[in-house]
C-alpha cells in the first residue's frame, strides 16, 4: 500500500493517485476471490472455537482504537468535521464490540453478560453493522467538494471529547436496547441457527452498506482514505454475506470467514495511516539531517565570511592608525579628519559583520525553555552599559519562560538604545518596567531622549532601518531587528511608542511563569 502525500500535508486530503487505485482494486479484488471461494460452503458446520471469538474481537477493538486516535490526531490538524465523524465512528464500533463480546453466549456466561436475552448478540452485530455505514455515509456528505467551504472546528479537543461522549451514549443506548428492550424487537435467533426474520434485518443491514458505498463513490474527487474506506465497505459487504445471509448460524465456515473480513475491514484504514505516519517520520528525519548539514555549512561559511571580511578591514583600521601616530603633524586638519573617516567607518563594518553573524544565529539557535528572573536579567544587561547600572531604575519584574541568553540579548538592546538616545539629555532617565495580562506579561524600556516620530515607526524593526543620522547616534540599525525575532520566537511581539524630542518606550511580551 504506497502513498504519495504531498508534503505537510494530511492524508484526508490528499487525491488518489492512479498508483494507488490500482493497489485497491487488487486488494478488492482478492477479497473478491476469497469470497466467492467461500461462498458455496458457507453453511458447512465447524468446531466451536471459542477462543475464536474473544481474540477476534479483541484485536478488533485494538484496530479500531487505534484508527480513531490516529484519526483524531489528523482530525486536531485538518479540523474538518468529515473526520472527526469518522473518527467517531470507530470509537462506536470498538464500544459496541465490547458489548457484542461480553453479551454472547457461552462466551463469559452461559446466557451472556449485562442481562443479555438469546437475541442481543445477534442484534447488537446488525447494530454494529449498520451504524458504521451510516457513520462513512455521513462523513462522505460532510467532505467538501473543490469549491465548497469546509466546515473547520475552533476549538478541535472540544470537539473530540464531545464527540467521544456522543459515540460512548450511541453505542450505550443500542446495547440498552439489545439487551433490556430486547423483548420489543423481533427474534432473529433460534439457538445457534437464524429465524426467518433474519433475512429482512439483515437485508437492510447489507443495503445500508452498499448505500455508504455507492455515497463514497460519487462524492468525488476521492481522496485516499476514501479510497480505502470504500474497499472497506467491500469488505463489510462481504463479511455480512458470509456471516449472516448465505450461511446457517454460529460456528459454520462462513460465522468464521465473515468475521475474518470484518477484522481484514476493521485494518484497512489503520494500516493507511500506520504508513502515513511512517513516511512522514522518515521525510521529518531526512529534513533534520538536511537542516542539520545545512547550519554546519552555514557556520562554515560564517567563520569564513567573518575572517575574509574581517582581515582587510583590520590592515585598513591597522594602516590609517599608523598614519595617525606617525604623519599626523605632516598633514592638515582635513587629512587627520579624513584619516579619522577611514578609521571610524573599517571599525562601523566590523560591528555590522557581528551583529549580521548574530542576526543569522538566530534563526538557527536551539531556544531554551525555562523560568528566568527577568529581573535579574534586566540588571546584568544595565550593568553592562552603564557601569553600575546607577543611572537606570528597574522595577520589580515578573518571571518568565524562555531561553535566558536571548533574552538578556533583547533587553541589552533595548536598555543600550534607551542610554544612547537619552544621553544627550542634561538629565537622561530610563526606567525598565512589567505589568501582567493574562497569560502574558508585558515588559517596557522608557526614556526621556531623542523620541521619533511615529509616522517612520514601521521602519524600526527593519535590518539596517535607522531613524536618525548615523552621526547623530551610532548605531547599525541590526539590533531592534534582532530584538523582534527573539521574542517572536518566544511567542510574543514588539512595539514602540514615542514623539521627538520626547522619548520614546519599548514593549514586548512573553509567555507568564506560572
Amino acid at each position: 500500500m504506497a502513498i504519495d502525500t504531498a508534503d505537510g500535508a494530511s492524508l484526508s486530503l490528499q487525491p488518489a493517485t492512479p498508483r494507488e487505485t490500482r493497489i485497491a482494486l487488487v486488494v478488492l479484488a482478492i477479497s473478491a476471490l476469497v469470497f466467492v471461494g467461500c461462498l458455496p460452503f458457507a453453511k458447512v458446520q465447524l468446531p466451536q472455537v471459542w477462543p475464536f471469538i474473544p481474540i477476534y474481537e479483541s484485536a478488533l477493538i485494538v484496530n479500531d482504537v487505534i484508527t480513531a486516535v490516529l484519526l483524531f490526531g489528523q482530525f486536531s490538524v485538518v479540523r474538518t468535521r468529515a473526520l472527526l465523524v469518522l473518527a467517531c465512528g470507530y470509537v462506536f464500533t470498538a464500544l459496541i464490540t465490547v458489548a457484542h463480546a461480553l453479551t454472547f453466549p457461552g462466551l463469559f456466561a452461559p446466557g451472556g453478560l449485562l442481562g443479555a436475552s438469546p437475541q442481543s448478540t445477534a442484534w447488537l452485530y446488525m447494530f454494529w453493522h449498520a451504524g458504521f455505514p451510516a457513520v462513512a455515509i455521513a462523513y462522505a456528505w460532510m467532505k467538501s467538494r473543490p469549491g465548497e467551504e469546509e466546515q473547520r472546528s475552533a476549538h478541535p479537543w472540544i470537539d473530540v471529547l464531545l464527540g467521544i461522549v456522543a459515540a460512548a451514549a450511541a453505542a450505550a443506548g443500542l446495547t440498552l436496547l439489545a439487551t433490556a428492550g430486547a423483548a420489543s424487537l423481533p427474534p432473529i435467533m433460534q439457538g445457534n441457527r437464524y429465524t426467518p426474520a433474519m433475512i429482512f434485518v439483515v437485508s437492510s443491514t447489507w443495503v445500508l452498506s452498499a448505500l455508504a458505498l455507492a455515497v463514497l463513490w460519487r462524492r468525488k474527487p476521492h481522496t485516499v482514505i476514501d479510497l480505502w474506506l470504500m474497499v472497506v465497505m467491500c469488505a463489510w459487504i462481504f463479511d455480512i454475506a458470509l456471516s449472516a445471509v448465505f450461511n446457517a448460524g454460529r460456528f459454520d465456515l462462513g460465522f468464521y470467514a465473515g468475521r475474518i473480513y470484518g477484522l481484514l475491514a476493521a485494518s484497512f484504514v489503520l494500516w493507511l495511516l500506520l504508513i502515513e505516519n511512517a513516511v512522514m517520520y522518515g521525510r521529518l528525519a531526512a529534513r533534520t539531517r538536511e537542516l542539520a548539514a545545512a547550519n554546519r555549512e552555514l557556520d562554515a561559511f560564517s567563520y569564513s565570511v567573518s575572517h575574509d571580511l574581517r582581515a582587510p578591514l583590520r590592515a585598513v583600521d591597522g594602516f590609517a592608525l599608523m598614519l595617525e601616530e606617525d604623519y599626523a603633524s605632516r598633514l592638515d586638519d582635513e587629512g587627520r579628519r579624513l584619516l579619522g573617516v577611514v578609521r571610524s567607518g573599517a571599525q562601523r563594518m566590523s560591528q555590522l559583520i557581528d551583529d549580521l553573524l548574530e542576526f543569522s544565529r538566530l534563526a538557527r539557535r536551539e531556544m531554551a525553555r525555562e523560568r528566568i528572573d527577568m529581573g535579574e536579567v534586566a540588571r546584568e544587561a544595565a550593568a553592562e552599559i552603564v557601569h553600575g547600572a546607577a543611572a537606570i531604575e528597574i522595577a520589580q519584574l515578573p518571571p518568565a519562560l524562555g531561553d535566558r541568553p536571548l533574552l538578556k540579548q533583547v533587553w541589552v538592546n533595548l536598555i543600550g538604545n534607551a542610554v544612547k538616545y537619552s544621553a544627550k539629555i542634561a538629565q537622561p532617565r530610563v526606567e525598565v518596567g512589567a505589568r501582567s495580562e493574562g497569560t502574558q506579561t508585558v515588559y517596557w524600556v522608557r526614556d526621556n531622549g531623542a523620541g521619533f516620530d511615529m509616522r517612520y515607526a514601521a521602519k524600526l524593526f527593519g535590518v539596517f532601518q535607522r531613524l536618525h543620522k548615523p552621526e547623530e547616534f551610532a548605531g547599525t540599525g541590526v539590533g531592534l531587528a534582532i530584538v523582534q525575532r527573539v521574542v517572536a520566537r518566544h511567542g510574543g511581539r514588539v512595539w514602540a511608542e514615542a514623539a521627538p524630542n520626547q522619548g520614546a518606550c519599548f514593549y514586548f511580551t512573553l509567555p507568564a511563569a506560572r
